[in-house]
């Protein structure tokens, strides 16, 4: 399931990895940010910190993000290498992550996170018979859901392309 994997890298020690985000969100998201400009496709390495902050890379052309990413689907699963991942469901599915939601609402991606805890610990014959709201599996919460937290508490920031000076 989509939670923090061990990573041997000098800046983290996990990360994560094929995050299912919901269809919309990333077709608003690339959509908000379609006519903003970067430098690159992946932001997780290759940047320039001769400054003390992240800047493009010597030589590197900013472009929009519409010819950077071609399409929602690039957006989401190349600008963090992979750590998401476009998904067919839809919001309130209980199958993929929201990126923006009304906190006072309640955290959706709550019921996103046990879902894929649940999957993963359950035997495929039991993830087809049963539902995770009744199964007795998700009485007690695995570890990976409580690594996920980071992540849902992450996704609760405010919608908008916000990091056009990248």
């Amino acid at each position: 399931g989509p939670v923090p994997l061990q990573v041997d890298s000098s800046w983290r020690r996990e990360r994560i990895l094929h995050v299912p985000l919901c269809r919309e969100d990333c077709d608003e998201w690339w959509e908000d940010c379609k006519d903003s400009v970067t430098c690159k496709d992946n932001w997780h390495k290759g940047w320039n910190w001769a400054t003390g902050v992240n800047r493009c890379p010597w030589g590197s052309m900013c472009r929009p993000f519409s010819e950077v990413f071609p399409s929602p689907k690039d957006l989401c699963e190349k600008i963090w290498s992979n750590s998401y991942k476009y998904s067919t469901e839809r919001r309130g599915s209980g199958r993929c992550i929201q990126m923006w939601f009304d906190p006072a609402q309640g955290n959706p991606n709550v019921v996103v996170a046990k879902y894929y805890a649940w999957k993963k610990r359950s035997s495929s014959a039991w993830v087809d018979a049963v539902t995770p709201g009744t199964s007795k599996a998700t009485r007690a919460l695995p570890g990976s859901v409580l690594l996920l937290l980071p992540l849902l508490l992450l996704l609760e920031g405010s919608r908008g392309c916000g990091w056009r000076s990248l």
